[in-house]
């Protein structure tokens, strides 16, 4: 099994907060840089804000994601190459779902009926991730 681990650059706390609202995400673990025995240090030598976020773990129904704020404050994270997906469990809740991702985001591809499922669309996020929604597949 291979998890995804997604670096916010200084906003994972808020992305997290965004996850729970939207996707009902629960935070199973989160580890500040303070909490950590051996202080991380920057590649450029300087030590991360005590209290942003050196690791989290996130269950969202039922995959787990891992998250953290890297060792950067940019606060421009950037994600390319790949897509979440997340298995609605109606066409309503998927709805729902991708209208939250939606916010502040971008529509991809528009929510709709598709050959291979009742409703399924693209959004990419307010912090740049990809996102499927999909409910009801279709069987071929």
């Amino acid at each position: 099994m291979a998890t995804p681990y997604l670096f916010f650059n200084g906003r994972c706390e808020e992305a997290l907060e965004f996850y729970k609202n939207t996707l009902g995400a629960q935070v199973e673990m989160m580890m500040r840089f303070k909490d950590s025995p051996d202080k991380a240090q920057c590649p450029e030598g300087s030590l991360p804000p005590d209290e942003k976020v050196m690791h989290a773990c996130v269950r969202i129904g039922t995959g787990v994601l891992m998250a953290s704020d890297g060792m950067t404050t940019s606060g421009k994270p950037s994600f390319a190459g790949f897509s979440l997906s997340y298995d609605a469990k109606d066409e309503a809740d998927a709805k729902r779902r991708f209208d939250a991702l939606a916010k502040g985001g971008q529509v991809e591809m528009p929510l709709g009926e598709t050959f291979f499922a009742k409703s399924f669309g693209a959004v990419k996020d307010k912090f740049g991730v990809s996102w499927m929604v999909i409910a009801g597949a279709k069987q071929p």
